[in-house]
């Protein structure tokens, strides 16, 4: 619990403009996109900082006093990794947001953790360059988000995920001291990446104030084949075939006939909702590579039984079926007062076998699933449609959840490909994650925060 003086020494550090206290205000800043009950005291002081002077002075402040700090971008992961579990500080970074320098020679980008992906992506095709990775939520989600979390996306079968475009990173520590992790350079082997670290580590060891960005050249154009199947078997071949053809998509997306019908009710757009299973499979480069690519997909599927294969290199096109596709989650949430969504990833080998299970624990529990998914990497996300607020509904949630986990588990999964692990998944780290790595991560942790300020109680409990 803040006392008055704490929170009147915090108003001082900055405008006061620009620094909530009422419950309600606090409350907001407190909750994610995760909609998960979660217990625990909401943040008592919210502070919209602008530069890394602030955050330093703010940190030298908590660590000294023992005051939680979550850090958060725009609030839209999937575990609850900003919500607020022990009251304190939240720093919201919508205010840092700005582009600090664009090199299209070097091809970087320095940018404050505020800015959004997509702000990103578009500055960088102005110079035919290219930011690779997009969650589906890139048109809101902020790149110090995508840090924390270790986002990826569509994308992430050909171009790998956000870790692959981090140069270097500006960080402060709990105490207070400004860190650049990584030189910045196109190759770097100069001690421990400690910039790496920091990756997927959900504000737990450090706040990130500036990234360094890789980009790439934009590739010329794209083409996105779409074609549906019978069954999931027939699907998971065709993503078989596509691969041992020698093409390397830059996309292999699925939708299930539950999405599928789903998406057709709230964004029609002329899905075959008769369907088992929907492939996105996308192919770049230049214009002459990228038709003979799409030819050899199409012959592929064709012998996985693939019906009414479309091959389209109309962008206007391709963005509605993305758009389509994309709006799975805000589809399901029509189904039913809440939606939760889960980030799980087998061995591609297993992908049918995970779904087909995935479907048939959610039947056994009365839950309405709708599942898609990197199909490309073994990467699925079913979206559980149910009511929270009902007691059986939520019981039969949790059961689920711990049957599909260790389904996962058999397949030789695990529980996150690109959402990370907050809250949702501390009761799963003892299973999925070897007991020795798990005690070198506490011992990070309690190096870079002694005091265990910095977003507490999320990846584990110390």
């Amino acid at each position: 619990m803040l006392l008055k003086s704490n929170i009147d020494h915090i108003k001082n550090i900055l405008d006061s403009s620009r620094v909530l206290v009422s419950k309600e205000e606090c409350y907001c800043y407190s909750q994610d996109a995760a909609n998960l009950p979660v217990e625990g005291e909401n943040a008592e002081i919210v502070v919209f900082v602008q530069t890394t002077e602030e955050i330093q002075d703010i940190l030298k402040y908590a660590n000294l006093h023992k005051i939680p700090v979550t850090a958060r971008g725009a609030g839209t992961n999937m575990v609850g990794a900003c919500v607020c579990t022990n009251g304190g500080i939240v720093l919201n970074f919508s205010k840092m947001n700005k582009i600090l320098e664009f090199n299209s020679e070097d091809m970087t980008m320095k940018v404050q953790p505020g800015v959004i992906l997509n702000d990103i992506k578009l500055l960088a095709e102005t110079e035919g360059l290219y930011y690779p990775p997009d969650p589906s939520n890139f048109k809101v989600s902020t790149i110090g988000g995508s840090i924390a979390q270790s986002s990826g996306g569509a994308k992430s079968f050909k171009y790998g995920t956000t870790k692959d475009y981090i140069l270097s990173l500006t960080v402060v520590l709990a105490d207070g001291t400004k860190v650049k992790l990584g030189s910045g350079t196109a190759k770097d082997a100069v001690g421990y990446h400690l910039n790496q670290l920091m990756i997927g580590s959900e504000g737990t060891l450090a706040i990130v104030v500036e990234a360094e960005l890789k980009l790439i050249p934009k590739p010329e154009t794209s083409a996105l084949i779409t074609a549906y199947f019978d069954s999931l078997k027939d699907a998971a071949e065709g993503v078989n075939k596509i691969i041992k053809s020698g093409v390397f998509p830059a996309t292999i997306d699925f939708m299930d006939k539950n999405s599928i019908n789903t998406i057709e009710k709230f964004y029609p757009c002329n899905l075959r909702c008769d369907k088992e299973a929907m492939l996105l499979v996308e192919v770049d480069g230049g214009i002459n590579s990228v038709k003979e690519q799409a030819e050899k997909v199409v012959n592929s599927i064709k012998g996985s039984n693939a019906l009414e294969i479309l091959s389209v290199m109309d962008e206007d096109e391709k963005e509605r079926i993305w758009t389509a596709r994309r709006a799975s989650f805000a589809a399901t949430a029509k189904l039913a007062p809440d939606v939760l969504s889960d980030d799980l990833i087998v061995p591609r080998s297993k992908l049918a076998q995970m779904v087909e299970g995935c479907k048939s624990i959610c039947e056994k529990y009365d839950l309405q699933v709708c599942i898609v998914g990197h199909v490309g990497d073994g990467n699925i996300h079913p979206q559980i449609a149910l009511n929270l607020e009902n007691d059986d509904e939520f019981k039969n949630y949790n059961n689920a959840k711990s049957e599909i986990y260790n389904l996962v588990f058999n397949l030789g999964g695990t529980i996150s490909a690109e959402h990370g692990v907050g809250v949702e998944k501390i009761p799963y780290m003892d299973k999925f994650v070897d007991s020795t790595a798990l005690k070198y991560m506490k011992q990070i942790k309690h190096l870079f925060d002694p005091n265990n300020i910095l977003n507490p109680e999320k990846i584990f409990r110390i």
